[in-house]
C-alpha cells in the first residue's frame, strides 16, 4: 500500500488531497442522501443507518467530484480512469461497513470518544483506508495524467 500511496505523490499534493476528498465526498453525499432519501437498508445487521439510496447518493457527489477534478486538470480521461473512480467510491463504502463490522465484534457501537458524535479516529478514516490502495493502482493506471 505504501508503494502505491507514493505512486499518488508524483501527482503533487493537490491532486492527492482531491483524491482523498473523493472519499470523503462519498461519506457526505452518503450521509445526506441516506438521511433524506434512505429506505432500503444495505447491511442492516453491520450497519443499519446505511441505505442504498446513500450509496447513489455518495455516488453522485463522487461524480461531481471527479467533474470537478477534470476541470482542474484537464486531461483526456478515459472509461477505464472514470471506472476506477467508482472502485474507490466502492472501496470507501467496503472500508466504512469492515469497520462496522469490527465494532459489532467488538460489542462497541464506536470506535473511540476522542471525537465525540463522529464515532471516534477510525471512524473518520476507515473509508480512506480501503480506498488508499486503490487510489495508488489508479495512478498507476493514470500514468503521467492526474
Amino acid at each position: 500500500a505504501w508503494s502505491l500511496f507514493h505512486s499518488l505523490l508524483r501527482f503533487g499534493p493537490a491532486v492527492v488531497v482531491w483524491w482523498m476528498s473523493l472519499v470523503w465526498l462519498m461519506d457526505m453525499g452518503a450521509y445526506f442522501a441516506g438521511r433524506r432519501f434512505g429506505r432500503h437498508k444495505l447491511a442492516p445487521t453491520i450497519s443499519p443507518g446505511k441505505t442504498w439510496e446513500g450509496v447513489a447518493g455518495g455516488l453522485v457527489a463522487v461524480l461531481l467530484g471527479v467533474a470537478v477534478g477534470a476541470w482542474l486538470w484537464p486531461t483526456q480521461w478515459s472509461l477505464l480512469q472514470l471506472f476506477l473512480f467508482g472502485l474507490i467510491a466502492g472501496a470507501s463504502v467496503m472500508g466504512d461497513l469492515f469497520e462496522s463490522v469490527l465494532k459489532r465484534w467488538q460489542g462497541m457501537k464506536d470506535s473511540s470518544h476522542l471525537l465525540p458524535g463522529h464515532g471516534g479516529i477510525l471512524d473518520r478514516i476507515d473509508s480512506l483506508l480501503m480506498a488508499l490502495p486503490w487510489m495508488g493502482w489508479v495512478a498507476v493506471a493514470m500514468g503521467s495524467a492526474a
